[in-house]
């Protein structure tokens, strides 16, 4: 087990942490991580960093961008969990709309993938005409709600 007072160099920060270097100066940039002062000719950086750089890793693998991460670390150093849960709600909300739109794409590619299948080889393709107007070609009444992604 690690001492809670252990000091790590930026390299052995980075590779206890699993990223490199460069991530955890552009971290610092962002004033995700703070700059340590430079003692006995090194900087070094609390055992503690490991875990808050894990944590901004694990919350951009959920979609976070870094201005929502630094959100929520200084929402959990002031111990604001209403406002952590309201970030959050509002990523889940993006998350929802964004499956929505892919269960649209998802919808629009079978029809149109089941139509080329059935098309007669004079006719034109039916995924390069749908894809080449402007408004696309209405979907069948089972499909009827789903559009391309980017329509409205």
């Amino acid at each position: 087990m690690m001492a809670e007072n252990r000091q790590y160099t930026i390299g052995q920060l980075a590779k206890a942490a699993g990223v490199g270097i460069e991530t955890i100066r552009y971290y610092q940039r962002r004033a995700l991580l703070p700059v340590p002062q430079v003692s006995s000719g090194f900087r070094t950086y609390p055992v503690a960093l490991i875990e808050r750089i894990r944590f901004i890793k694990r919350a951009q693998e959920l979609g976070f961008s870094l201005e929502e991460i630094g959100n929520l670390l200084l929402l959990e150093d002031s111990d604001d969990r209403k406002a952590i849960r309201h970030v959050a709600q509002e990523r889940l909300t993006q998350v929802r709309s964004k499956l929505a739109d892919l269960h649209h794409m998802e919808s629009m590619l079978s029809h149109l993938i089941h139509a080329c299948e059935s098309a007669s080889a004079q006719m034109q393709c039916p995924i390069i005409q749908a894809l080449g107007q402007e408004e696309p070609a209405p979907l069948p009444a089972c499909h009827t709600t789903h559009r391309l992604a980017g329509q409205p």
